[in-house]
């Protein structure tokens, strides 16, 4: 984020677990409660909400791990396909209760870049780190999950691909799929939309290089290794964000969640600029150019405490300063979500921005975007690569951007996390309220393109062999 923000139109991989996946595909048709498990996992299904047409899908489900090593969780993701009820129909996903608790179950929206006559969607579920592993044998028990129109509109569903309206019980159900990291291990999707395919990308670790990883095992912000390691908690003033607030260094904290270590972004306000309290945290030296950058990362879509609606915005992004109004060598790459919309938006979207310049009076922007108008509260696998040619976004291993080659860095950047208001016009109350971002490790491999996949089996390996902090990327 540059101190200027304004108003604009803008997995583990396969080595890393054993879980069979050298078995073949299914045995049996999809739907059928004999299907065979492809890769150590079973998916079963039940719905209670078994209409043609309802107030809200309730797809119930249960994974259980019928291969010989255990699998955590938080690398499994299942697919419940569906069609849309119209191109420009919304979805919104809610948990209604789970064993594992539904703060560790994540749900997000997706479109199929095959449409067929049952599916032009699909909802993706996930875990957090806090669902914790599957023993061989073990099911995660009930998650009874739900999702519903935006505007609460009744759903058709009789003619999704995923729905079973006789399954009053639970029962393997192979038109719901699951994969561990980047490789299928329950199901078959709807034709021509598998998860993997023969191009998909390499999934071994990359060579070695300079990297920096941070699984953020800190005690506090006034942790002497932050500064060690090469971060600043800012509390300096300045933009972005609403004016006369401050950067609290004391609303960045850590905690562990599920054997990992978690930093927590806090932002709050009480209506005022006095009263707003923002945060931010970033690298001290400017030395990250092309290569992969990549973090997990957990959006909000509202308040921990307090009421709803400020035009706030989540982030992840690299950026170096800008010397002159439209300076030609500036660069910044930005994920932002903003949960509340703003910048003109009336609700959710997630912004991948690549910028060349701009200047910040009379306003004028030199940049390229792409956006998805949709939730995406839970956590988050975000990737961004810069080579030679172009600048790729990934949101969890799927591609959501490409830039072109006029976009990419001229000089090295910092690596920033930070959480901020764009203006009090989102909520008008005087009622305090605070809002959280958290992160669970930032990577950076210098001058090397990795596949998503390859980042997840990079980071798998640093939290096998126990490593919580590296950094060999040369100082510039």
């Amino acid at each position: 984020m540059t101190t200027f923000r304004r108003s604009r139109i803008r997995a583990a991989a396969a080595a890393a677990v054993t879980l069979a996946l050298g078995c073949t595909a299914l045995a049996a048709l999809p739907g059928t409660a004999g299907a065979a498990a492809a890769g150590g996992l079973v998916v079963q299904y039940r719905t209670s909400a078994s209409g043609a047409t309802a107030d809200q899908s309730e797809p119930w489900l249960k994974v259980r791990n019928s291969g010989s090593a255990s699998v955590p969780l938080s690398d499994v993701k299942l697919r419940y396909y569906f069609k849309g009820d119209s191109a420009s129909a919304a979805y919104r996903f809610a948990c209604s209760w789970a064993v594992k608790g539904c703060a560790n179950i994540t749900g997000t929206f997706r479109t199929l870049p095959n449409p067929t006559a049952t599916a032009d969607r699909y909802l993706e579920i996930g875990f957090t780190a806090g669902a914790g592993a599957l023993a061989p044998g073990a099911d995660t028990g009930d998650m009874q999950l739900r999702f519903h129109r935006a505007d609460w509109q009744p759903l058709g569903q009789s003619d999704d691909y995923s729905f079973g309206a006789e399954r009053n019980t639970y029962g393997d159900w192979a038109r719901i799929t699951a994969q561990v990291g980047s490789v299928t291990a329950w199901g078959e999707a709807p034709g021509g939309n598998g998860p993997t395919d023969p191009t998909d990308p390499p999934t071994d670790p990359p060579a070695d290089g300079p990297r920096l990883f941070d699984d953020f095992s800190y005690t506090g912000h006034t942790d002497p290794r932050i500064a060690a390691n090469g971060w600043s908690v800012r509390s300096n003033s300045g933009g972005p964000g609403v004016p006369g607030a401050v950067w609290a260094p004391e609303n960045v904290t850590f905690s562990s969640q599920g054997g990992s270590s978690v930093m927590n972004l806090e932002t709050s306000t009480a209506g005022t600029g006095a009263s707003t309290e923002q945060t931010e945290i970033l690298t001290k030296s400017s030395k990250f150019r092309n290569g992969t950058y990549a973090a997990r990362v957990k959006f909000s879509d509202a308040p921990r405490s307090g009421p709803d609606g400020d035009h706030l915005v989540q982030t992840f992004f690299t950026i170096n300063d800008l010397k002159a109004p439209m300076a030609d060598d500036y660069a910044e790459y930005d994920f932002e979500y903003l949960p509340n919309g703003g910048w003109g938006e009336p609700s959710n979207i997630l912004y991948t921005t690549s910028w060349e310049t701009y200047r910040p009076d009379p306003w004028e922007a030199v940049n390229q975007h792409s956006e998805a108008r949709q939730s995406y509260a839970g956590w988050h696998d975000l990737v961004v690569t810069i080579d030679t040619s172009a600048i790729t976004y990934y949101v969890d291993g799927q591609p959501f951007g490409t830039h072109g080659a006029a976009y990419l860095p001229e000089r090295p950047m910092s690596i920033n996390f930070n959480q901020w208001l764009i203006d009090l016009a989102g909520q008008t109350s005087t009622t305090p309220r605070s809002y959280d971002q958290q992160v669970d490790y930032v990577l950076h491999v210098k001058d090397q393109v990795l596949s998503p996949a390859q980042v997840s089996a990079l980071v798998s390996g640093y939290r096998a062999a126990g490593t919580t902090f590296q950094d060999t990327v040369p100082a510039v």
